[in-house]
């Protein structure tokens, strides 16, 4: 139950700063469709509501796998036909929700950064959810690409650990050869001196 009115919350907390709200609550019935916004400049003609927003975020992440579909191919569907802000705001949210097949911070980002960029055609809600939403997926960018950075440091160092490996194989390698090549000169040599005192002898 926490985590589904999470983002009711957290976008509460950035409307009641944005708008002036004097009380959390008075956002939070705002954004729940219960009460009008205060400041009419906000009103976008046939924007959803935050409510429409958040009730398919909650259905993506309590959905089994063919809801989770339904409704990303229905996102994906109407940002291609009719795209504008809302539209790409609401794939955007849905790529950025992780714990699904279609989830992509990457195209979230391009996504919710486009919206933004096109502010004066959405709510103060739709701003606060395309702001916290890009925030969060700055960060699972940010952690995916310190991550993929150590693993590639911890490759190389790898790689480094076994080419030295190898190079000192390689040298004790050559080291036994040329032991086992003075071994064997060594060995005739004692032979030809072993057969040299044994042809004295007979000769005696």
């Amino acid at each position: 139950m926490k985590s589904r009115f999470a983002p009711i919350v957290a976008i509460a907390l950035v409307v009641s700063m944005a708008s002036g709200c004097s009380t959390v609550g008075k956002a939070t019935d705002w954004l729940t469709g219960k009460s009008p916004p205060e400041n009419e400049d906000y009103v976008v003609l046939g924007a959803p509501s935050a409510d429409e927003y958040l009730r398919g975020l909650n259905e993506l992440v309590s959905g089994d796998s063919q809801v989770q579909a339904d409704i990303y191919a229905d996102a994906s569907d109407t940002a291609r036909l009719t795209p504008g802000p809302s539209s790409n705001l609401r794939l955007g949210l849905v790529l950025a929700t992780p714990g699904h097949p279609e989830t992509d911070p990457v195209r979230a980002q391009s996504l919710l950064s486009g919206v933004l960029n096109e502010s004066e055609l959405l709510t103060t809600a739709e701003i606060a959810l395309a702001t916290i939403a890009l925030n969060n997926v700055d960060s699972v960018i940010g952690v995916s690409t310190e991550a993929a950075r150590l693993q590639e440091s911890n490759s190389r160092a790898a790689r480094n650990q076994g080419q030295a490996l190898s190079q000192r194989l390689a040298t004790a390698e050559a080291e036994n050869a040329r032991l086992r090549a003075a071994l064997e000169e060594a060995e005739q040599k004692l032979d030809a001196i072993t057969s040299i005192e044994r042809s004295i002898r007979e000769q005696e």
